[in-house]
């Protein structure tokens, strides 16, 4: 694949046996398989490697692709495709002397194919094994959605009629770059999404197709650029129905009375408001459990950072920490689950503790994570939080948890540590770049809630004071607190001597 995110949130994956098990069950593989079956123990090839027309019918027959006269040539033209996709896989390999090669005319006997060593490695069942050669399949497939044949690819449509992308200005290489970033993207929307937002983690079309051609700046998207969404939608969907048969993905296409009903009005924008039923009308495409696991092994292969759920288990406090600020919260949540398994909770506690001192750029979004990492651990950890009560950096947090835990003579915070506990507690939102609403509504509830908020909080001594201060002048919508919000955010650095 082609260009990818450098760091991709992580994923969880089924264990490789039920993969294997999906793999194998796969209309692509499943095909390709029972033709290398088929061939043994040989079978007469031309010098490009292909069935002659004998054979070729009867490997039709062996799939059930033969049919009647209505759809025989289509029946043919799927096992043409799964004898390449057999050959192309290692499931088939090809005996051809280069001097037949070379002399001989296409559709004539050239050589002969026999069963190959992959095909050897996927009937032994070993799953690593069915994976590496069903993801060498889904190649095959990535690589012909990207470079099809016009007609195969009029093929996969319902009846032939509905208008292919761009047909005439098809290009292979710009198809290939455009379908990698979009299956990366589906894969990092895909990996943000908690289930509660799509239909079992099913992305709709117009949003990918937005993904790939709205600036991330652009809150309203122009009329030129809804234009380019429709016109990347009917990209996506041509490339996604040749790849359905894969096993990568599974797609509910454009319903095509949308483009009958009106073509000037074009597909909803993005942000358009619809009910669910309606916008799945322009499509609807999630990557399969197996597609998951394939597409992260292309990721990883063009060098991008893909991690899974449970990767932190061994890790320490510190990388725990530093690793969950840049994961989505369920995945935080769940990696945190499985790091406390098999430690005791005052332990981990201490060790958690331990890992949020420090005064760097990261420190406070690490003790976010840890205090929110904390509500996951017992009573048992009452102990390690007392330890820490009189710590400036981490006595404000222990006294949150120990109050939500119920625990009894928890002693009152100071305003310093109320507000250094403040400050520090936004510099991990701000650095987490967290939803700019959000932020501004939580600024505004603060200040309203504290008479002379700035002029307490320019005093606070933390390495952060000056820029958090700043930020809340940006987002409070009052301008005359935003106004005193910039006047503190001064006095602070001045303070600081910078």
């Amino acid at each position: 694949m082609s260009a990818s995110p450098l760091v991709l949130p992580p994923v969880r994956l089924l264990p490789p046996g039920e993969l294997a098990q999906l793999a194998l069950a796969v209309p692509l593989l499943d095909r390709a398989l029972r033709l290398a079956r088929w061939a043994a123990p040989e079978r007469v090839v031309d010098a490009m490697g292909e069935l002659l027309d004998a054979d070729l019918v009867a490997a039709a027959e062996a799939l059930g692709l033969a049919g009647g006269e209505e759809d025989g040539e289509d029946g043919l033209g799927e096992t043409a495709q799964a004898w390449g996709v057999a050959v192309d896989t290692g499931l088939v390999e090809l005996e051809i002397e280069e001097e037949a090669e070379e002399s001989t005319p296409p559709g004539e006997a050239a050589g002969r194919a026999v069963p190959g060593e992959a095909y050897e490695r996927v009937t032994a069942g070993e799953p690593q094994d069915v994976l590496d050669v069903w993801l060498a399949a889904a190649e095959v497939a990535l690589a012909e959605a990207a470079a099809p044949d016009i007609e195969q690819l009029r093929d996969v449509m319902d009846d032939g009629e509905m208008p292919l992308a761009d047909e005439q200005e098809w290009d292979p290489e710009e198809e290939a770059e455009f379908l990698d970033t979009a299956l990366a993207n589906l894969y990092t929307l895909m990996a943000l999404d908690d289930g509660t937002e799509t239909d079992q983690g099913a992305v709709p079309l117009p949003v990918l197709a937005a993904s790939l051609v709205v600036p991330d700046e652009m809150e309203q998207p122009s009329d030129e650029v809804l234009e380019d969404v429709t016109e990347a939608m009917m990209r996506l969907d041509d490339h996604f129905r040749l790849l359905a048969p894969s096993g990568l993905l599974e797609y509910r296409p454009v319903d095509e009375a949308l483009i009958e009903e009106d073509e000037d009005q074009g597909p909803a924008g993005p942000g358009d408001e619809l009910d669910p039923e309606e916008f799945s009308r322009y499509g609807l495409v999630r990557l399969t459990p197996l597609g998951v696991h394939g597409l992260r092994e292309l990721l990883m292969d063009a060098g991008a950072s893909a991690p899974l759920v449970g990767d932190l288990a061994g890790a320490t406090g510190t990388e725990l920490l530093d690793a969950l600020a840049h994961y989505p919260d369920h995945a935080a949540r769940a990696e945190a689950e499985l790091w406390l398994v098999d430690r005791k909770p005052a332990d981990a506690a201490r060790e958690l503790l331990a890992a949020a001192r420090g005064d760097d750029e990261g420190a406070p979004a690490r003790r976010l994570m840890c205090q929110q990492t904390l509500t996951l651990v017992g009573a048992e950890a009452e102990p390690a939080l007392r330890e820490v009560l009189d710590d400036r950096q981490l006595g404000g947090l222990a006294r949150v948890w120990l109050t939500e835990s119920g625990a009894s003579d928890v002693p009152t915070p100071d305003a310093d540590m109320i507000f250094w506990l403040t400050i520090d507690t936004l510099a991990a939102q701000l650095a987490a770049d967290d939803d700019p609403e959000l932020l501004s509504d939580l600024v505004r509830d603060l200040v309203a809630r504290h008479d002379g908020f700035f002029d307490a909080a320019w005093r606070v001594e933390h390495p952060a004071t000056a820029d958090v201060l700043e930020a809340m002048g940006r987002l409070h919508p009052d301008r005359r607190a935003a106004k005193d919000a910039r006047k503190a955010a001064f006095k602070a650095r001045s303070r600081d001597g910078s």
